[in-house]
């Protein structure tokens, strides 16, 4: 059996994926294939290359997002993304998609020529790198003779890289929107996140229906794309979103699902 996942962009909130891992595995689904952008490159790269949900919070609990000692010399954003090579390199010490586990795609926008591309084999954290360049804060990712940034820009919720290949896809979104007001509106990336969602959020939902179970943690939505500080509580809002979506639906039997020796 098949079984895709799907994994959404969203900064820290894709943290929340972690959590649905955890509930995945605890009902004995061990997803196949993995389709990520963005925070969803990140997590499902981890995932993919062999780590547990352990040591994927980890890196995120360890890692300076927001790390302006890497500013970004002569290249257009204030952070410069490649220096973060090293830190991937760390958990990812063979930068290959031949490295994997479990089949991954990652989606990156080329800021060149507006088109999206679908990074499935060749050096892999560069491509990781490229999908969660958050436009206006992070400098594109240089990749062959073109430069990438967040995969979101074009394509937030890559269920396409599935459908043909997965007997079921589960997706985890946690990329929604609500209402705000003007005062949660505090910093230039807050306006930048918000533009980006009104953009992209529309558009992935109406991918939904690719899905046989998606996840959506509508409480993801007060959390911003940058604020480490509510990780454990973005961990538990994906753990309990995935645990409900799973109880409450029932086109996916335990029968169907994996185990890891399968995979």
């Amino acid at each position: 059996m098949k079984i895709g996942l799907v994994l959404s962009g969203g900064g820290v909130r894709g943290v929340a994926h972690i959590g649905a891992i955890k509930a995945l595995e605890e009902q004995g689904i061990f997803p196949t294939h993995i389709s990520g952008s963005s925070a969803g490159a990140i997590v499902g790269a981890l995932y993919a290359y062999g780590y547990g949900w352990k040591d994927i919070y980890l890196f995120f609990k360890t890692i300076e997002i927001l790390d302006f000692k890497k500013y970004a010399f002569g290249k257009p954003g204030f952070i410069d993304t490649e220096k973060f090579y090293p830190e991937f390199n760390h958990f990812i010490k063979k930068d290959n998609f031949n490295a994997l586990k479990k089949s991954l795609s990652i989606t990156a926008t080329d800021i060149l020529n507006g088109t999206l591309t679908t990074f499935t084999s060749g050096e892999l954290i560069k491509p990781i790198l490229a999908s969660a360049a958050f436009p206006g804060i992070f400098a594109p990712v240089k990749i062959g003779d073109s430069y990438f940034i967040d995969g979101g820009a074009l394509n937030n919720f890559p269920v396409e890289e599935l459908k043909s290949e997965c007997d079921v896809i589960i997706g985890v979104y946690v990329n929604g929107y609500q209402n705000v007001a003007i005062k949660d509106l505090k910093h230039s990336y807050n306006v930048i996140e918000r533009a980006f969602k009104l953009k992209s959020v529309q558009e992935d939902y109406a991918k939904f229906k690719d899905c046989d179970i998606v996840v959506l943690p509508k409480q993801l939505d007060s959390f911003g794309a940058f604020e480490k500080k509510h990780l454990p509580k973005i961990f538990r809002i994906g753990y309990d979103a995935t645990k409900e979506a799973l109880k409450n639906n029932p086109i996916i039997p335990l029968q169907i699902c994996s185990n890891p020796e399968q995979n």
